[in-house]
C-alpha cells in the first residue's frame, strides 16, 4: 500500500466512455494511477479527495463544460496541470484554453503516442517545479543554520543555484563557486588566482568578461549578456556587471552563470505554437482579402452609386487584412529561424546578382514615391558566399523595403557593395526620416517600431529587422546602424565570404 501511494494520479473527465476507457488503458500501461469521471461535478469531487497531479478534461460536456472545470481547478488546485480535450479543434478554443490557464491542448481523435508525449512533457514540467521548490526549501534551511557572517557569505555563494565568478581588473579569477565550475566543465580543480583564458575555453566568454573587468561598461547602463552553448542540448547565460570601489573606479567584474536550457525548450515550444496558429489564420485571411478585392472591383465596374465612405471602409478592411497576412508571414519566418530551419540547401551565391534583382524589383515601389535608387558595385567581382540565396534576398530585401518606406517623396537611396579582408560589405543609405539615438539599441527587437509624427501612418509588423538580424547572425555576420532624425539612416551588413549555413557539422 505504501508503494501504491507514490504512484502519480491522473484524472480523466469526459462524457464519452470510449475516451475515458482509452485514456485509462494507455496511462495505466505508462505506470500511472488513473481515475475517471463522466462530468465536471464528479471530477471536482474526486479532486477534493485524491492527490491528483494532472487532469485531462473535455471542453464540450453537458452541464458544467470544460472551461468551467478549468476555472475551478486553477482557483482551488494551483499545482494541478490541466490538459484540454476537444473534438472541436479551432484556433479560438486553443487560444482561449491557454489564456485561461490550461497547460496543453489535445484534439480528438488523438493517437496513443500523442497522448504519451503530452503526458510525459507535463510530468517533466511538474518534476522541474518540484525540484525548484525543493531547492528553495534547501536554501532556506542553509541560511537558518549559518552561525557567523563569514560562513554565511561563503555558504550562500557555494549553495547558489546559479554559477558565480568574480575577476579583478587584470582578468584573474578571485572567486568561483562550485556551480560555475560545473557549468564550465572545470571539475574540482580550483581556478582561483588564474587568468580566465587558462580556465575558460570559450574565447567569446573570455572577451566578454575582460571587457567588463577593465571598465568598458558603466555600472548604471544596460549590460549586455553572453550566451554559451555547451552542447546542442544545454545552454548557459552569462550576465556580468563591473565591481566598483568607493571612488566609482572599476576593480573587476562579477559574472553570474544561469542554465537557460529549459527556457530554450519553452521558447521552441512557443514558436511551434505560434507557427501552428499562424498557419490556421493565413488561409481564411487570404480568402477575405481576395473577396474584399473582388467587392471593390465589382463596385467600381457597376457604377452603382456606392458612397465614398463605404468604398473607403472596404478599402481599409482590405489593407488591414493585407497587413495581417504580412504579419503572419513574418511570424512563420521567425518561427523557422528560431527552430534552426532558416536556410535551405546552401549553394554558391553572388551578392551582386542578388542586389541587382532586388533593386530591379523594388524600383516600381520607389517610382511611386519619386525616389531614386543608386546601386554602386565594385570594379572587380566580389567573392561568392556559400548559403541559401533566400536568406540574402530576405536580408537585403527587408532593408531596401524599409528605406523606401521611411524615405519621403523625392528622396534618395544609395546601395553600395564592396569586399575586403575575406568579407563582403553592403551599405544601404537613405535621406529619410531617420531614427533617434534612444531607439537604436532596441531596433532589432521583435515587434519594436519607432512611432512618431512621420512614421505612425506607415504600416509594418515590427518583425522585418528581427528577421534580418537573425539571418545575419546565422551567416556569422554583423549588422550596424547609424541614424539621425531628419538626416536618414545607414545600415551596414558585413558577411564573411567563407560563411556557410544550412549544413550540419
Amino acid at each position: 500500500m505504501e508503494g501504491k501511494e507514490t504512484i502519480p494520479k491522473i484524472l480523466v473527465i469526459d462524457d464519452e466512455m470510449d475516451i475515458r476507457d482509452g485514456c485509462e488503458r494507455i496511462l495505466y500501461r505508462m505506470g500511472y494511477d488513473v481515475l475517471c469521471a463522466e462530468n465536471g461535478q464528479d471530477g471536482l469531487q474526486i479532486l477534493e479527495n485524491q492527490d491528483i497531479c494532472i487532469v485531462l478534461c473535455d471542453i464540450k460536456m453537458p452541464g458544467m463544460d470544460g472551461f468551467e472545470v478549468l476555472a475551478k481547478i486553477k482557483e482551488q488546485y494551483k499545482s494541478v496541470l490541466v490538459i484540454m480535450l476537444t473534438g472541436f479543434s479551432t484556433v479560438e478554443t486553443a487560444i482561449e484554453a491557454m489564456k485561461k490557464g490550461a497547460y496543453d491542448f489535445i484534439s480528438k481523435p488523438f493517437t496513443p503516442d500523442e497522448l504519451r508525449i503530452v503526458i510525459k512533457r507535463a510530468f517533466e514540467t511538474l518534476h522541474l517545479t518540484l525540484e525548484a521548490n525543493a531547492l528553495k526549501l534547501e536554501q532556506h534551511k542553509n541560511l537558518i543554520d549559518l552561525e557567523t557572517e563569514q560562513s554565511r557569505i561563503r555558504t550562500i555563494i557555494e549553495t547558489l543555484p546559479h554559477g558565480l565568478m568574480v575577476t579583478n581588473i587584470r582578468g584573474q579569477i578571485v572567486l568561483m563557486n562550485p556551480v560555475a565550475q560545473k557549468y564550465l566543465n572545470l571539475g574540482h580543480d580550483t581556478c582561483v588566482g588564474k587568468m580566465i583564458e587558462l580556465c575558460i575555453e570559450d574565447k567569446g566568454l573570455c572577451d566578454y568578461i575582460m571587457q567588463i573587468s577593465r571598465g568598458h561598461y558603466k555600472a548604471d547602463e544596460d549590460m549586455p549578456s553572453y550566451e554559451l552553448a555547451l552542447s546542442e542540448e544545454r545552454f548557459i547565460l552569462a550576465e556580468g556587471r563591473p565591481v566598483l570601489n568607493e571612488d566609482a573606479k572599476c576593480m573587476g567584474a562579477v559574472v553570474t552563470l544561469s542554465d537557460i536550457t529549459d527556457l530554450k525548450i519553452f521558447d521552441r515550444l512557443k514558436s511551434e505554437f505560434v507557427a501552428q496558429v499562424s498557419h490556421e489564420l493565413r488561409s481564411p485571411l487570404s480568402v477575405i482579402h481576395d473577396q474584399l478585392g473582388m467587392v471593390i472591383k465589382a463596385s467600381d465596374s457597376e457604377k452603382s452609386g456606392k458612397s465614398e465612405k463605404n468604398q473607403y471602409l472596404i478599402g481599409r478592411a482590405r489593407d488591414k487584412t493585407k497587413n495581417l497576412i504580412s504579419l503572419i508571414g513574418d511570424l512563420l519566418d521567425i518561427s523557422r529561424i528560431e527552430a534552426g530551419n532558416e536556410c535551405l540547401e546552401p549553394v554558391k551565391v553572388n551578392a551582386e546578382d542578388i542586389l541587382k534583382k532586388i533593386v530591379e524589383f523594388q524600383d516600381v515601389q520607389a517610382r511611386k514615391k519619386n525616389l531614386s535608387i543608386e546601386l554602386k558595385l565594385p570594379d572587380k567581382k566580389t567573392p561568392s558566399l556559400i548559403c541559401d540565396p533566400t536568406a540574402l534576398e530576405s536580408i537585403f530585401g527587408n532593408l531596401i523595403t524599409n528605406a523606401i518606406k521611411y524615405t519621403p517623396d523625392g528622396g534618395k537611396i544609395s546601395i553600395k557593395l564592396d569586399s575586403r579582408d575575406e568579407n563582403i560589405r553592403v551599405t544601404i543609405k537613405d535621406n529619410g526620416f531617420g531614427i533617434e539615438q534612444k531607439h537604436l539599441p532596441r531596433l532589432f527587437e521583435k515587434f519594436y517600431r519607432v512611432k512618431d509624427d512621420n512614421t505612425r501612418f506607415i504600416n509594418g509588423t515590427g518583425l522585418g529587422l528581427t528577421i534580418v538580424k537573425s539571418l545575419v547572425d546565422s551567416l556569422k555576420g554583423s549588422i550596424h546602424v547609424e541614424s539621425e532624425p531628419g538626416r536618414g539612416s545607414l545600415f551596414t551588413v558585413i558577411l564573411p565570404c567563407n560563411a556557410q549555413t544550412g549544413q550540419t557539422e
